[in-house]
């Protein structure tokens, strides 16, 4: 090639302006795979669209427009268009209950966006996001399984699970469950669709972060399955309870919640042993199994914002000036000091039970102190 001084001035221009339209499209690409990595199926907790019919428009499928569903998922979200309002649903639980357990931690569950929900926090592979992981799963079991046992999908009726061998003889085994088989195995081909469709190479830090989530999928999906009950109704005359009724029932997702959180206090770090496969970094414990949480990667420091880890800080976040736990000015504050406000709240008083049956309260207003990190 001629150099550029030889050239002439077209020549030249139409050279440089297809090397500048290579690089844009590299760009381009490299940006777009960023964001599609950053988005997640979480988004469906934030999007509007959470109604069966909403996902048709005429004979075209929308689920190639939802923002955050991999390719697999997009084709089971064609495939089960009815499913995607209790897929959005058992996320926006999972949420809502890691916010509930976190509440009174530095990193709060806060979500940050309609995509990526969480932010670049999800990006590190900490305990948090195995968290994070591990009762979005099982979010997901939750509402499928009622969602089945209410008529409202197609695919899946009422429970049924064999009939428990403890149970006594002259009890009815039936009833409409929640179905569980059906939610965990939903459950399992989606959420876990993203993970299982990217391929990295061996002894990667990629690898080792998708079988991380992997894991912790299972942990949230398995403290579902765990927890789930008999549950029975008597029948008889006048209440004898001579016969009795049982089924199948998953147990309040609070639990589920405080068991995921026993989970993450315990959580095991792991690191990628020369064959690819995820071990224990300190062999003195025992090592974790499919039901515990592990993580790769240790922690952001939470205390302070910083945009390429995602942390939001905690400057602004309410404390309690006499705990000396986590909630307690101190450590929330991470030692910067609080500030003191006074707040007006409103809250029920001069509750009164009237017959029959219901309680009737005023509401009052009083002034109350309040402290925030600086």
């Amino acid at each position: 090639m001629l150099p550029p001084h030889r050239l002439g001035f077209s020549t030249f221009t139409i050279i440089m302006d297809s090397r500048h339209f290579v690089f844009t499209v590299a760009f381009l690409a490299f940006f777009m795979q960023a964001v599609v990595e950053a988005s997640s199926w979480w988004s469906l907790a934030m999007n509007p669209l959470l109604i069966p019919e909403a996902y048709i428009i005429g004979a075209q499928p929308l689920c190639s427009q939802l923002a955050g569903l991999s390719q697999g998922q997009k084709k089971l979200c064609q495939l089960y268009q009815d499913h995607m309002q209790y897929i959005g649903e058992g996320a926006k639980t999972g949420i809502k209950e890691c916010q509930y357990q976190f509440r009174n931690r530095r990193w709060n569950c806060s979500t940050v966006d309609n995509s990526s929900v969480f932010g670049r926090v999800m990006q590190i592979g900490s305990r948090e996001t195995a968290f994070t992981y591990a009762i979005s799963a099982a979010g997901v079991v939750n509402a499928v399984s009622r969602a089945c046992r209410e008529g409202e999908l197609s695919s899946c009726g009422c429970s049924r699970a064999a009939r428990p061998k403890d149970l006594p003889r002259d009890w009815l085994w039936g009833g409409c469950g929640d179905n569980l088989n059906y939610g965990y195995r939903f459950s399992k081909e989606f959420v876990d669709a993203r993970e299982r469709e990217k391929t990295y190479q061996k002894g990667s830090h990629e690898s080792a972060r998708l079988l991380m989530n992997l894991h912790n999928n299972e942990a949230g999906r398995r403290a579902v399955s765990d927890l789930a009950h008999v549950s029975c109704k008597c029948h008889g005359v006048s209440g004898s309870c001579s016969l009795k009724t049982c089924w199948l029932q998953l147990a309040d997702f609070r639990k589920v919640g405080d068991a995921l959180k026993e989970k993450y206090d315990s959580a095991t770090i792991m690191k990628l042993n020369p064959r690819g496969k995820l071990v224990q970094v300190n062999n003195k414990f025992n090592a974790p199994t499919s039901n515990d949480l592990i993580y790769i990667d240790q922690s952001p420091d939470y205390c302070v914002s910083n945009e390429s880890t995602g942390s939001l800080g905690t400057t602004g976040r309410l404390c309690n000036k006499t705990s000396e736990g986590m909630d307690g000015c101190e450590l929330m504050c991470c030692g910067r000091g609080y500030d003191q406000y006074k707040a007006q709240v409103v809250e029920r008083c001069h509750c009164k039970f009237h017959w029959c049956c219901y309680v009737k309260c005023k509401r009052c207003t009083k002034i109350v102190d309040q402290f925030v990190c600086k």
